[in-house]
């Protein structure tokens, strides 16, 4: 389990295989200078926390594993595309890793 650190110490904790993925699409709109909502579930149940990320947040991502996740690339696009929309970035399920094809 990891955790994601906003600005003034509020934080979430998110398992570390989406929080690798997350920390991709997040890294990826702010070096565009974008700006965007993030809305997660509380992992105890007891609710839902929105927040605005800038370029001017400061951001962590602390990972409490010691090996780094392999990354699906069409999750990363699903988490980045769902980020550009109106609602900004919610988790969304993680689609079946793109199988590259088979050479003789």
């Amino acid at each position: 389990m990891g955790r994601f650190i906003y600005s003034g110490g509020d934080s979430v904790d998110i398992e570390d295989r989406t929080l690798a993925h997350l920390r991709i699409v997040v890294m990826n709109k702010l070096r565009r200078s974008e700006a965007f909502m993030f809305d997660v579930e509380i992992g105890d149940g007891s609710g839902r926390r929105s927040f605005w990320i800038n370029p001017s947040v400061a951001l962590q991502f602390h990972f409490f594993g010691s090996r780094q996740p392999r990354i699906n690339r069409a999750w990363v696009e699903d988490l980045m595309q769902v980020a550009s929309g109106p609602s900004g970035l919610t988790l969304v399920p993680e689609p079946p890793e793109e199988q590259a094809p088979e050479t003789d």
